[in-house]
């Protein structure tokens, strides 16, 4: 019996697949849920740079048995009607891209989402889209700025997803989109939106997840990626230094992580007199834990508290049309040469 998974199926059409990946996120807000994920995430060698034995004590024996508990209370106050806010949102952003792609490609592409962590699961998603046809596929994982914790990690489990195929597709992978011009516009259209409709805050704060610092100076651009979105926005609203900051947040453990963090940040702003603050987490695609449990609930108390008295939070782009647009120049542009593509010349370049 063969050790390689075929899925052809003559009877099928060959289409162009699209993959969006996103992070993950249990099934559900319950402990049990959320150590499933948990062991999943943290046992990846991309997230955790340690020995693995050690690592290996120090996940089962300490944090599987503390952190599930409370992570699922947090779970628990953003989720919805729908699920998790992160599985609803990019599933809606998959669905609107497909539309938006029908006029470019027709019934010849195929757009679907994974998890790199949880359900959907992306070994079943991939084997999905090869029984419908998958002759080609770009993966597009939905994080701006590369790092080997979340782009690379992608990476690793995609082409290691093929070592047991039959017949792979023919693959493109795109490692980042934090310059492309229409994301940076998506992102200051928000931006200006939030502004007319609610005025504007003395701060326009871009929280990103952080990392190690280890990280980074063994050769991780995460940071540098950071910074240029940071660049591109200022220069776009027209912003000067000081009135739009950049920091870091999530961090866990003790070793230093990529500074300055975010809590620290919001706690410091009142006490320099800045009484109001606007805030956007620019590395998320779309509205998750670490967004709004994190930032919107968590890091308004922080800055209230220290005596600031307007905390705003603006949204990730989501499935909004600014980021389907993106999305799909983006496509286009790295499709570019394959026989679907017939009408993407006039993306820009």
């Amino acid at each position: 019996m063969s050790r390689f998974l075929s899925f052809s199926d003559p009877a099928e059409p060959r289409r162009l697949a699209i993959l969006l990946v996103n992070l993950g996120t249990p099934d559900a807000p319950d402990s049990a849920s959320v150590r499933r994920y948990l062991a999943e995430f943290l046992a990846d060698p991309r997230i955790v740079e340690q020995p693995r034995w050690l690592w290996w004590l120090i996940l089962h024996g300490i944090i599987l048995r503390i952190r599930p508990a409370r992570s699922a209370r947090a779970y628990a106050k953003v989720w919805t009607s729908a699920g998790s806010p992160l599985q609803a949102g990019t599933l809606d952003l998959a669905d609107r891209l497909q539309d938006a792609l029908q006029a470019d490609f027709g019934n010849a592409v195929i757009v679907r989402h994974a998890m790199r962590y949880g359900t959907p699961n992306l070994g079943e998603t991939l084997a999905g889209l090869a029984r419908s046809g998958m002759r080609r596929l770009l993966v597009v994982p939905l994080f701006p700025q590369f790092s080997a914790t979340t782009t690379a990690s992608v990476f690793d489990a995609v082409t290691a997803q093929f070592r047991r195929w039959r017949c792979p597709p023919e693959l493109r992978l795109v490692s980042d989109y934090c310059q492309e011009p229409a994301h940076v516009e998506a992102l200051a259209r928000s931006i200006e939106r939030h502004w007319q409709a609610n005025g504007r805050s003395e701060r326009l704060l871009l929280s990103f997840h952080g990392i190690p610092e280890r990280y980074v100076r063994n050769g991780d651009p995460y940071r540098q990626q950071c910074e240029a979105t940071a660049a591109a926005l200022r220069a776009r609203l027209r912003m000067g230094a000081d009135e739009l900051l950049l920091s870091f947040q999530s961090r866990v453990g003790r070793e230093p992580w990529l500074q300055p963090y975010t809590d620290r940040t919001l706690a410091e702003l009142p006490v320099q007199g800045v009484r109001s603050v606007d805030v956007m987490c620019p590395g998320f695609a779309v509205d998750c834990l670490e967004t709004l449990e994190e930032m919107d609930m968590a890091g308004r108390e922080i800055f209230l508290h220290a005596g600031g008295e307007r905390f705003n939070y603006i949204a990730c782009l989501n499935a909004g049309d600014d980021q389907v647009a993106a999305m799909r120049e983006l496509v286009l542009r790295h499709c570019q040469g394959w026989p679907e593509s017939g009408n993407a010349a006039h993306v820009r370049p």
